[in-house]
């Protein structure tokens, strides 16, 4: 922690967290824009304007992650601090007279911008008025003050808060301190024994065996790349890209079969993150000729303790899930092979992931921008929350807006939506990487492994990859 004269004010400044040093460590290759998370929640109700103006000022006294700001010192080395009150205005918007496309088109455009990264609010937040009665919010933030958790949270406390304000009903629950949150992920860095601990796991991890590197698209990026470096025993692939150009596919699950993949996991006590890895490492041996040695790089929202949940703050920290299953292995069993790597992960995902990254390449001898994983997948089981008797009957929808550069391959986000809980599966794409089409041939497949898997879970690995 630091002291630091900013426009006058004495300020206490701290440190990033591995969690904001991933993102952080993205932007010296990517545009800045890449680190915006654009969304957009509407409801088919009118709003008093002024009420829900007041709900989002007071969400932002809440949320500490509202109002981080960052600078740099002499060194280059950035820092953070929290801002006492943000009083800015909220501007609105009506596009109930456009086209609704045209609209959402508009917030992509926003969502495009990059903030100014030092001393400057880190956030933007608008009311919006579109098409057929919907109004709500766009809420536009940077990656290293809120994630997907931080942003539902938000916007449910606005949301109850509104309802409070408007109808009499309980008010939000207060939020926990982003600052206490913040305190003790430096402590664990700072030598802890919990952080030797995990660093002698994830070295344990490096040094086994030399993973195998699985493309959705099929063997051709990996025989191409062995064939460019004359090795034909590379097991690693170039992913990074000097062109960041991204887009969004949305690929909605209907209810009813979303409610079967619940039941499911509900009667085999298997966790919804668990069967979607199955299905996903499931396509990738499909697409690379059956290849038994399967990684994906998982997402942990490391959100375990009350602290944590009710911080908000970013707090994702990425780590390859690596399985290697026999065809003669049922559908059930793979599951309980992810779950149980999950298990390990999640006891020690506190870890640096850019240290475990870079410890990882110096030990395989791998070039800088290589990777074993072709993909990232994250689910997200959050969704808004409402009692019926506070607005019944009520359509809901909710966007994501590309920003339109992604670091990355492919990012999978599975999410419920929240008008009927049903889960929507967003490809996050680099345009380079892979095709629209391409999205919606690898999502078919991926619940076409789901559903072979569940209808019959003593299926082997063998015969689902027959089967599809």
């Amino acid at each position: 922690m630091k002291v630091f004269n900013v426009n006058g004010s004495v300020l206490q400044c701290y440190p990033l967290t591995a969690a904001q040093r991933i993102h952080n460590y993205t932007i010296k290759f990517c545009p800045h824009q890449v680190l915006n998370i654009g969304t957009g929640f509407y409801v088919q109700n009118e709003f008093d304007v002024d009420l829900l103006k007041k709900s989002i000022k007071l969400a932002y006294q809440q949320f500490e992650s509202m109002r981080i700001r960052f600078l740099k010192d002499d060194d280059d080395t950035v820092y953070q601090y929290i801002i006492p009150v943000d009083d800015r205005e909220i501007p609105v918007f009506d596009f109930s007279d456009w086209n609704e496309g045209d609209a959402h088109n508009e917030m992509k455009k926003w969502t495009a911008k990059p903030f100014e990264r030092y001393n400057s609010p880190m956030n933007y937040i608008a009311i919006i008025k579109l098409p057929d009665g919907f109004n709500g919010i766009y809420l536009k933030v940077d990656h290293m003050t809120m994630d997907s958790s931080s942003l539902i949270m938000f916007d449910e406390y606005v949301l109850k808060m509104y309802c409070a304000l408007c109808y009499g009903t309980e008010e939000p629950k207060p939020m926990m301190s982003y600052l206490k949150a913040l305190e003790k992920d430096l402590g664990y860095e700072a030598g802890s024994a919990a952080y030797k601990k995990d660093e002698e796991f994830w070295m344990n991890e490096i040094t086994s065996s030399e993973p195998m590197y699985t493309d959705f698209n099929g063997v051709g990026r990996i025989i191409a790349q062995r064939k460019e470096n004359n090795n034909p025993d590379q097991r690693c692939a170039m992913v990074v890209s000097r062109d960041s150009s991204a887009a969004i596919a949305v690929y909605h699950l209907e209810k009813e079969p979303s409610e079967r993949l619940m039941q499911f996991c509900l009667d085999n006590q298997v966790p919804m993150a668990s069967l979607l890895l199955m299905g996903l490492r499931t396509i990738l041996s499909k697409f690379n000729d059956n290849e038994k040695d399967v990684s994906v790089k998982s997402c942990v929202a490391r959100r375990g303790t009350l602290l944590e949940k009710k911080s908000g703050g970013t707090r994702i920290h990425f780590f390859p899930i690596r399985t290697k299953i026999e065809p003669e292995q049922t559908f059930l069993e793979g599951i309980r092979v992810i779950q149980g790597e999950q298990n390990k992960l999640f006891r020690h995902a506190n870890f640096d992931p850019i240290d475990y990254t870079i410890r990882r390449a110096k030990h395989w001898e791998n070039p800088p921008g290589s990777s074993y994983e072709s993909l990232c997948l994250t689910y997200q089981p959050m969704t808004l929350q409402r009692n019926d008797y506070e607005m019944p009957d009520i359509k809901y929808k909710s966007i994501w807006y590309t920003n339109g550069v992604a670091g990355q391959p492919l990012y999978l986000t599975v999410m419920h939506r929240a008008e009927d809980n049903g889960l929507d599966f967003n490809f996050e794409y680099r345009k380079d990487a892979v095709t629209e089409s391409e999205m919606e041939y690898l999502y078919y497949y991926i619940c076409r492994a789901l559903f072979r898997g569940i209808e019959d879970h003593d299926r082997t690995v063998g015969e689902i990859l027959d089967m599809i």
